[in-house]
C-alpha cells in the first residue's frame, strides 16, 4: 500500500473549512490543522485556512512549543488584511504566554510575551472595523492574566507601570 497525500477538490474547500473550524470547536486541533494544510496545497492565499490553522496551532500550545509558536506566528504573518496580522499576531503571543504561565514558568521569563501580545493588540486596535472591540478584549484578558499571577506590574502593584507602554487608543 502507498501512503501517499492526496488532493482534495477544489470544490470541497467551503465544506472542509466548515470540518476545520468544527474540529476546532471538538478540541481537535490537529485535525482542524491537517484539514487546513489539505485546503493550503491546493489554494495558498486561502485567508479562511491560514486563519483557522493558525489557530489550532495555537489550540496545541504548551510550556516547549517553541517551533508550533513560530509556524503560527508564520501563519499569521500571511493574512493580507492588517487588522487580522496584527490581532491574531498578538493571540499567538497571549496563547503561547498563558501555556507557559500554565505551565509554571518563571514569570520574568514569560513577560515579553505579554509584552509583544499587548503590542499587537494596541496595533490591532488602531485598525479594528467600527464596532469591533476583539482587540480591546484580549488586551484585557492579558492584563488580567498577569495581575492573577502577580507579575510586577499589574494591577497588584499599582508602582509599577508596564502598562504605560502599551496604553490602547481611546475613543
Amino acid at each position: 500500500m502507498s501512503y501517499t497525500l492526496k488532493q482534495i477538490h477544489p470544490a470541497g474547500i467551503p465544506a472542509a473549512l466548515e470540518k476545520a473550524d468544527k474540529y476546532r470547536e471538538l478540541n481537535q486541533p490537529s485535525e482542524a490543522e491537517s484539514i487546513c494544510r489539505d485546503v493550503l496545497a491546493i489554494d495558498p492565499g486561502n485567508q479562511l485556512a491560514h486563519r483557522i490553522l493558525g489557530l489550532a496551532l495555537t489550540d496545541q500550545f504548551e510550556a516547549s512549543t517553541a517551533v508550533r509558536f513560530s509556524e503560527a506566528q508564520q501563519v499569521f504573518a500571511r493574512l493580507g488584511d492588517p487588522y487580522e496580522r496584527a490581532f491574531y499576531g498578538g493571540l499567538a503571543c497571549e496563547r503561547q504566554a498563558k501555556a507557559q504561565v500554565a505551565a509554571g514558568l518563571p514569570l520574568g521569563s514569560i513577560r515579553p510575551l505579554f509584552d509583544q501580545a499587548l503590542a499587537r493588540y494596541a496595533e490591532a486596535e488602531r485598525l479594528q472595523p467600527p464596532g469591533n472591540d476583539d482587540a480591546i478584549l484580549r488586551w484585557n484578558s492579558c492584563v488580567r492574566a498577569l495581575e492573577a499571577a502577580g507579575h510586577p506590574g499589574s494591577a497588584s502593584d499599582p508602582g509599577a507601570d508596564w502598562e504605560s507602554d502599551f496604553v490602547p487608543h481611546q475613543r
